[in-house]
């Protein structure tokens, strides 16, 4: 059975580089300012859902993805919406 990817494949991804282009790669960003930008990007609920999973803090860029992808796995989404790098 072949799952059909969303309207919104990528969706997420596009927030994650919007978050932190011309960035160096230790610059973080606040859960709050992921939170905020995924809002503002009219993400479909199941991805409000996996923004909202992330703990408080600070995120690199990668600890960031690790931490999206990791709830988008146990959703089992990442053929729906695609994963984050």
């Amino acid at each position: 059975m072949s799952v059909e990817p969303s309207p919104a494949y990528g969706a997420l991804q596009a927030i994650v580089d919007d978050l932190f282009e011309g960035m160096p790669p230790d610059y973080e960003v606040r859960r709050l300012d992921v939170v905020i930008a995924a809002e503002a990007g009219d993400l479909p609920a199941d991805l409000q859902e996996i923004v909202s999973l992330l703990p408080p803090g600070e995120f690199t860029r990668v600890r960031l993805c690790d931490q999206l992808n990791s709830a988008i796995g146990g959703h089992a989404w990442g053929q729906v919406y695609g994963t984050v790098e």
